[in-house]
């Protein structure tokens, strides 16, 4: 391991910048800099020689060149062992750290500047040096976050120097960290030179950051691993205890915290969603948590066993103790958990519980296919609640009928279609879901309901139209008084003739809500 004589800290994030220096000057390092940096570092007391200094060349253009010169990137990418003999030809001085971070561009351009403020803030010299340190990694150390100082500092301290291990750790952070940088580069000017219209460039780039490995896929003898997109944000979510979460734990939490979020944003109360193989079997809305757990229990209380829950709320100390008398859960999840819950949870620590964000959203949903990825917007409900329902039958539903027929639709949209809802007084009475045949569905959801709370008095919302008027009739019989659907069937004017037929109410959204 090279001991780290000169070391080049240039950065825009300056955190902990200052001590780094003064760390690597009290090892002997001679420390090379630039503008604001060298300012600071100086400012610290710790010695600092300009990079103008070392090439004998002044920065110019307003600082746009400065370290683009060959005394600073044969420094950098000189082999030792290989380059030495040019190196000394031309006075080069190997450089054996670089601590890099660059302009903010994505900052800049997410604060609203415009397109010419917005290049000025192309880092150009930043990324090249990242480059060549990484590339020399054999010798170099490379920094492009001020979070690995202190590896850095650890390391240098125990060793004398930097292990090729870390090394090599570093270099990949830093390809990664320019390559995110071109593409947010990349996607600006895809976008700007549409005029801001082109909704989905032609070529994207996705930058994928690894939050943890899984214990394995769908099926034990599938790998698996848990990737957050770069710059779309991050559900936040802390495990507070239990076993590590699995795939499909994942994919279930996923599923019952988006669809508890929607329905707890839609008034006072609380929401719980109850999700079994990807699809909720059971959701209900009421004034506390407790309630709504047990009316979302009872729709199909066979299917909840084993589940995953998740609450709009706080999990509380009550709703906690309902929940572990009742059934065995796999996962619980909730914006936060209360204080005196924390000991009635830990009796049961196998119990995955999660605390994430109730608000939590997507921009876009990514699904994989063969050889590619499918991207989409992600289902706006806030949209489809804001564009209104359209009666088309003789009966008009009241205003309570309405408020079930929401809440039906709502649930509809996190049910795996063909997706069947029936709903009575803020709870689900009955679901059917990924059905090839829509009147399956209906018919699923009937049986269940009739094994539980019943179907009398209910409405149904259906994810997408009717095709023929089967289904109609099979939820008259079920004693459905109020249907919920997009519309848009040849057949539209049959099935409602036949919802006029049985003094059904139906209303229309315009607007169908798959999720496949």
């Amino acid at each position: 391991m090279t001991p780290i004589r000169r070391a080049l800290i240039s950065v825009s994030d300056k955190t902990g910048a200052a001590g780094f220096a003064q760390f690597l000057a009290a090892q002997g390092a001679q420390i090379i800099s630039t503008g604001g940096t060298a300012r600071l570092i100086k400012e610290s007391g710790t010695g600092v020689t300009e990079v103008s200094a070392c090439t004998g060349f002044p920065e110019i253009m307003d600082g746009r060149v400065k370290t683009l010169h060959p005394l600073i990137h044969g420094a950098i990418l000189a082999r030792r062992g290989v380059d030495d003999e040019a190196a000394a030809a031309h006075g080069i001085r190997a450089i054996d750290l670089v601590a890099v971070n660059l302009y903010p561009f994505a900052e800049t351009v997410a604060a609203g500047a415009g397109f010419s403020i917005a290049v000025d803030n192309i880092d150009i010299g930043g990324p090249a040096m990242l480059r060549a340190a990484a590339k020399n990694h054999d010798a170099v150390t490379v920094i492009a976050d001020p979070a690995d100082y202190a590896t850095v500092q650890a390391e240098i301290q125990k060793h004398g120097g930097v292990t090729p291990a870390t090394r090599r750790a570093l270099a990949a952070k830093a390809f990664a960290h320019t390559a995110q940088y071109d593409r947010r580069i990349a996607d600006y000017f895809s976008a700007a030179d549409k005029g801001g219209g082109e909704h989905f460039p032609a070529a994207l780039t996705l930058q994928l950051r690894k939050k943890t490995d899984l214990r394995y896929g769908e099926n034990p003898h599938q790998r698996a691993a848990l990737y957050r997109v770069d710059g779309g944000g991050d559900d936040g979510a802390v495990q507070l205890q239990g076993k590590p979460l699995s795939f499909n734990n994942i994919v279930d939490a996923d599923c019952a915290m988006r669809c508890a979020a929607e329905l707890g944003g839609e008034g006072e109360g609380a929401a719980v969603v109850i999700v079994k193989h990807a699809t909720p079997c059971g959701a209900a809305v009421a004034g506390n948590a407790v309630d709504a757990y047990a009316a979302a229990h009872a729709t199909d209380p066979d299917s909840a066993f084993g589940g995953v829950i998740a609450f709009s709320t706080a999990l509380s100390k009550a709703a906690a103790e309902a929940v572990l008398a009742r059934q065995f859960v796999e996962v619980l999840a909730a914006p936060a958990v209360d204080e005196d819950a924390i000991p009635v949870l830990a009796g049961k620590s196998n119990v995955r519980v999660l605390t994430a964000s109730a608000t939590a959203t997507t921009a876009r949903r990514l699904s994989t296919v063969t050889g590619g990825i499918l991207i989409q917007d992600a289902d706006n409900a806030a949209a489809m609640q804001a564009a209104g329902l359209k009666a088309v039958t003789t009966a008009r539903p009241d205003a309570a009928t309405v408020a079930d027929l929401r809440f039906a639709w709502t649930v509809a949209a996190h049910v795996k279609s063909n997706a069947i809802v029936y709903a009575r007084g803020g709870r689900t009475v009955g679901i059917g879901a990924g059905q090839m045949s829509r009147v399956d569905s209906v018919h699923l959801a009937g049986r269940k309901a009739a094994a539980g709370p019943g179907a009398a008095g209910a409405v149904m919302a259906s994810d997408a139209f009717f095709p023929f008027r089967d289904a109609v009739d099979a939820a008259a019989a079920a004693g459905i008084r109020a249907i919920i659907q997009p519309g848009g069937s040849l057949r539209d004017p049959e099935v409602i003739a036949a919802a006029n037929e049985h003094g059904m109410a139906m209303v229309f959204t315009g607007r169908r809500r798959f999720r496949h």
